[in-house]
């Protein structure tokens, strides 16, 4: 695709000479900030160029240019560091950002607030601790997810070799990172230097996971692609394949899709990262790079079919895929607390509240942290439900981390209350520039209320994920949730229901245009019918679905749905 057909990002990539730019030039310039092909480019080095967008309307009236800093993303396959990254990594943040560390929905960490001037220290910092930024955004495979649990069994320990084996498999080959960051040599760009990406790497992001089938910690259904293990008698069998996930939509189009991935096929154990390697290739070469919108893997499966999509397949792979095995609903685990690790030893899942580790008045937990990992020296491993797993410590060291989290106010994960346990949300505003509508700063209020609510009706510890975005582009996976509100402009949200902690379903749309503080009043009445009628120990998101007599797995959702809200039957449905 060449000339008018290609959008402005694919003419970016195609001219960057394998991701340069002119990135080296404006960084060493007076310029506080890069132009949009460079932007573009950066994201691939694992930083976007944001805005504080409190303080844009001021400047703009003040004909003052806008306040630019930088996200910068750390890439951690299934989540692992050591104690002594994550120290570097707090040093880092406080340093050269704002000094928070955020736990992404991925397991990396993301700082923010970098300024231009403190951007090529920071990566060089990232990369001095054997971490890296490249791949965490852009065109690319992004950060691969396993995992993080610590049980060292032998499936868990496979799951993140193959983790980490796919993150080096398809990380983009360019030298331009190093000479940019790292000062290396400068290389002349040719076409030999990115032999799989080539020069225009792929249409558009590729999110790929390793999970298990006694445990979808890393929510597989909403991947580009799973490697899903079938584990038996403690043992991987191999790998079904799935492929077609993701959870970016835009807001009155139809024709844009929140989708779970589909089995393609079982994969042997020793094929699994060639076959996560094929099916890049296949979206290398047969995505769309016209429309951004429509660019995801997910769009060349629904255009294709799976039919079409595993005959390619097969016409391409060196070994036989087989029909994928048939399992049961998949169990789910967000490892919070104190648990035993197979060599006797213990980890503690620490519960992080939309993934970022900050102090706050009365609510200690970087200090905290600080202490235990400077102490105790564990490993670190991080969760995609944005939480932090310590690990390697004896029963000691459980008695420390739960008495130094106390006295900083940090909440123990048997104090909290479901809907606060399985909460999530996205960073959104004041930094990033997709964001039409507070999300990571109107959480913890509304969690407040809802947690009275749910006391009050005697539901504190009933099954409930409540997850908030600021767009529709479903960084917090608002679309597989029990129930979910999506902004629609500053003040409005959308308000999601159905899906549940097993995410294998996706919700549907209960009301369109809500205001922030009638989030709670929309969906009170349900709440309540929830707590009168629900069957054991049913999830909202489970009686939704049974009160609206739904049967089938619900596994696409548009941009324009019609509300249910109006729907609701009077008789629970049996």
């Amino acid at each position: 695709m060449t000339g008018k057909s290609e959008s402005k990002v694919e003419v970016a990539k195609r001219h960057g000479r394998h991701l340069r730019g002119t990135i080296a030039e404006t960084l060493t310039s007076e310029a506080t900030h890069f132009g949009h092909d460079d932007t573009a480019l950066l994201k691939f080095h694992g930083t976007y160029q944001q805005d504080d967008r409190d303080a844009r309307r001021a400047l703009e009236a003040a004909r003052v240019e806008k306040a630019y800093s930088f996200m910068v993303r750390v890439a951690i396959p299934a989540g692992a560091i050591t104690g002594e990254q994550y120290l570097d990594l707090e040093r880092i943040a406080d340093e050269h950002a704002n000094g928070t560390l955020r736990v992404t929905t991925r397991q990396g960490f993301q700082f923010h607030g970098v300024l231009k001037g403190d951007l090529k220290a920071a990566i060089a910092g990232i990369n001095r601790g054997l971490l890296t930024t490249i791949s965490a955004c852009g065109d690319v495979q992004r950060n691969v997810m396993g995992c993080s649990a610590p049980l060292g069994d032998a499936d868990h320990a496979a799951v993140r070799q193959v983790a980490e084996a796919l993150a080096l498999e398809l990380r983009p080959a360019t030298r331009a990172y190093h000479e940019i960051w790292l000062d290396g040599e400068k290389q002349v760009s040719t076409d030999a230097e990115e032999p799989f990406y080539q020069d225009r790497y792929l249409p558009r992001k590729f999110k790929t996971a390793v999970g298990l089938s006694t445990d979808n910690c890393v929510d597989i259904w909403s991947q580009d692609v799973g490697l899903l293990a079938i584990v038996r008698d403690g043992r991987i069998e191999g790998f079904n394949l799935l492929v077609g996930g993701g959870l970016g939509m835009t807001h009155n189009k139809a024709d844009t899709t929140a989708r779970l991935a589909e089995p393609l096929g079982f994969v042997p154990t020793e094929h699994g990262v060639e076959a996560v390697r094929l099916v890049a290739a296949i979206f290398r070469d047969h995505g769309n790079r016209s429309d951004r919108r429509h660019a995801r893997l997910k769009y060349l499966l629904a255009e294709w079919g799976i039919a079409r999509f595993r005959e390619e397949f097969r016409r391409r792979a060196s070994f036989a895929l087989g029909p994928a095995v048939e399992l049961p609903p998949l169990p789910f685990h967000d490892h919070l607390g104190p648990h035993r690790q197979s060599d006797g030893r213990w980890f503690y899942g620490v519960f992080v509240q939309s993934g970022r580790i900050v102090d706050t008045d009365g609510h200690a937990l970087k200090t905290a942290l600080h202490q235990i990992v400077t102490r105790l020296r564990p490993g670190v491993r991080l969760t995609a439900q944005q939480n932090l797993l310590l690990t390697g410590l004896d029963a000691d060291g459980i008695a420390t981390v739960e008495r130094t989290l106390g006295a900083h106010g940090v909440t123990l994960p048997a104090q909290l209350s479901a809907v606060r346990r399985f909460s999530m949300a996205c960073p959104a505003l004041p930094t990033c520039g997709l964001a039409v509508a507070e999300s990571e700063r109107a959480i913890p209020a509304l969690l407040d209320r809802f947690e009275a609510e749910l006391d009050a009706l005697g539901l504190r510890d009933a099954p409930l994920t409540l997850r908030m975005t600021g767009c529709p582009n479903g960084c917090a996976r608002p679309y597989t949730a029990d129930l979910a509100f999506v902004g629609r402009s500053l003040d409005l949200y959308n308000v999601y229901l159905g899906g549940g902690l097993a995410g294998d379903r996706l919700v549907d749309l209960y009301r369109a245009d809500v205001p922030t503080e009638e989030l709670l009043d929309t969906v009170r009445p349900l709440l309540a019918r929830w707590a009168a009628e629900r069957d054991g120990g049913e999830g909202l998101g489970d009686f939704y679905q049974r009160l609206m007599g739904i049967r089938a797995r619900r596994t696409t959702v548009t941009g324009r749905e019609l509300p249910t809200v109006d729907l609701i039957p009077l008789e629970v449905s049996r």
